[in-house]
């Protein structure tokens, strides 16, 4: 496997969806928030999930989940993904994104991509623990979690790139 990518800026600054479940019961979620290396002799991607979003549950009960990457072209429906909850809104109905199911390797009919990703990582969930804020600095407690709303990380070994 060969993913090349500035790893400083794809997350950030390109964008990801972050999909889980499986081709029957999906949902996907922008991420800007992410890394990419090795942990524990495998190739890893780990995201960030917060309690309130809806694809925390998906993440939760499944044991793979995808990292896809999109050319500058779908940033807008990729901004929708972020900001709208599948739990009121058909996201890939409203921006138009073909809901692709893996259909080889491990994760066949367990994981799902979209027609548009230019690159998609399908990961074998791996590791998840919530973020103990009392372990962060003071001021990133206080700029990104003043709500209450914290995160979750789950780390994924990267069986296949699509």
């Amino acid at each position: 496997m060969k993913f090349e990518a500035d790893i400083f800026s794809i997350f950030d600054e390109e964008w990801a969806l972050l999909t889980a479940g499986t081709p029957e019961r999906f949902n996907s979620m922008t991420v800007s928030w992410g890394g990419l290396g090795t942990l524990w002799g495998k190739p890893v991607a780990t995201v960030y999930v917060r309690d309130s979003r809806y694809t925390l549950e998906f993440m939760e009960n499944s044991d793979y989940f995808t990292v896809s990457f999109y050319p500058e072209e779908c940033r807008k429906a990729l901004g929708i993904f972020g900001s709208k909850s599948g739990r009121d809104t058909d996201k890939a109905a409203e921006t138009g994104f073909i809901p692709a199911a893996v259909e080889a390797g491990e994760a066949a009919g367990k994981a799902v991509t979209y027609g548009q990703a230019k690159k998609t990582l399908v990961c074998r969930k791996l590791y998840r623990q919530r973020m103990d804020l009392m372990a962060m600095p003071e001021d990133v407690r206080a700029e990104m979690y003043a709500d209450g709303d914290d995160h979750n990380l789950f780390i994924g070994e990267v069986v296949e790139i699509l």
